[in-house]
């Protein structure tokens, strides 16, 4: 029996010919990667016990991405011992604030290639699994102890085998793919395991596309969450990265402990009601919800493919009055791709706040979070009570796309109206 791709990645790193579910290994890791949330305790926990040096910095990357532009003193010093341990224990690829959100910037800057194994120190590092790369969250002191020892033990997962059959319509997509499958099988479906998506569906997806979903994979528990590595992959990563980029996937006789059929060309635009993104309704069970708040922003869902579908839908029209729409790019690369496609201008036009590439409300720690009894929908990937603001706060998950189209009506609304 063959193997899939997490269990390819997780034999290679570790010496193995084979493993298999359930089995303990110890892997050497290509890329370990830590933000303005857990790089600097990590250090701190390596200072403390004397350890002043990482395995290889080299495979270390940084970015400052939750608390930019710095709001407060507290926030500003946390920055300043962040570039303090950059310098101290040798990282070269740091990004500091305002060059984008971590799970844009790896890949833009070609860390994340198929057959790769990557730890982050936050959990939607299962993101660049959309590269073919077996890729999991952990924490800040897990995180130090891959540093410094440049490897981490791993439990093989079982993998959920999901297959996307058919074409999308015009105006549902990826995101409304990972809500629905969310809905369907919950948020703990996946727990410890790995996922893979498959089919004539997944292969049809861009990568920014893949992106999304693989980024959303951890809200079902996901260790991994994976697309095979293929020729749209090679293309993306052609002008990022020097090394050889080559094609991976699973065995042709991988077992799957699960195996699951969605039917991609069914699906309508899809919304996850507060507080958990398997509280999920597609557009037609949606009703009338007024919303005073629009985010397009996140790891998620804001980067040049969706804010480019987004602006579509709002291009010569604008903003309910009552209602505020929030865009934030997730990377400096998206800013200005954006800036020069004139899709700015769209965004300003239709009378949208406009601020620089970090990860804004979504965790609650930024610029433009709900207040007592608001509704929000945003294209983020958590919707806990709490999480973007006032627990007393009520936020919505959906595509870019129906964020668009319900800041032009002040309520949710159903995108595929707008387009033409």
């Amino acid at each position: 029996m063959g193997m899939t791709m997490s269990e390819k990645i997780l034999a290679g790193h570790s010496g193995k010919d084979k493993v298999g579910p359930g089995e303990y290994v110890t892997a050497t890791i290509d890329v370990m990667m830590g933000n303005d949330v857990t790089f600097p305790e990590a250090c701190r926990n390596l200072n403390d016990i004397g350890l002043t040096s990482f395995a290889d910095p080299d495979k270390v990357v940084v970015c400052v991405d939750h608390f930019i532009p710095a709001m407060t003193a507290k926030h500003a010093e946390l920055h300043t011992q962040i570039r303090k341990y950059v310098a101290q224990f040798g990282v070269k690829h740091f990004y500091d604030a305002g060059v984008g959100i971590e799970h844009t910037v790896l890949p833009e800057k070609g860390h994340a290639h198929p057959g790769h194994l990557i730890i982050g120190a936050d959990s939607h590092s299962t993101t660049y699994g959309a590269l073919g790369a077996a890729a999991t969250g952990m924490g800040a002191s897990e995180l130090a102890y891959s540093m410094y020892k440049g490897s981490n033990w791993f439990q093989v997962p079982e993998t959920i085998n999901f297959v996307l059959d058919g074409q999308l319509s015009p105006g549902v997509t990826s995101k409304d793919v990972m809500l629905a499958l969310l809905g369907q099988h919950t948020t703990d479906k996946a727990q410890y395991k790995a996922i893979e998506f498959t089919g004539s569906g997944a292969s049809a997806l861009s990568v920014e596309a893949r992106m999304t979903m693989c980024n959303t994979g951890v809200e079902m528990g996901a260790k991994f969450a994976m697309f095979a590595a293929d020729e749209k992959t090679i293309e993306y990563l052609s002008t990022r990265t020097d090394a050889k980029i080559e094609t991976f996937g699973p065995d042709a006789d991988a077992e799957y402990c699960e195996t699951h059929h969605i039917d991609c060309a069914a699906l309508e635009p899809q919304v996850a009601f507060p507080h958990n993104p398997d509280n999920v309704r597609s557009m037609s069970e949606v009703g009338d919800v007024p919303v005073q708040q629009a985010f397009i922003g996140s790891c998620t869902n804001s980067r040049t493919e969706d804010l480019e579908a987004a602006a579509k839908i709002l291009k010569g029209r604008k903003v309910a009055p009552g209602t505020r729409l929030l865009v934030i790019p997730s990377s400096q690369e998206v800013m200005m791709n954006i800036t020069r496609s004139g899709v700015l201008n769209v965004f300003v036009e239709a009378g949208a706040m406009i601020a620089p590439p970090g990860c804004g409300p979504c965790g609650g720690g930024s610029t433009g979070v709900l207040g007592a009894g608001e509704n929000g929908i945003s294209s983020t990937n958590r919707n806990f009570q709490g999480r973007m603001g006032s627990t007393e706060a009520f936020n919505h998950l959906a595509s870019p796309e129906t964020v668009a189209a319900s800041a032009i009506e002040g309520k949710i609304a159903d995108p595929r109206k707008y387009i033409g």
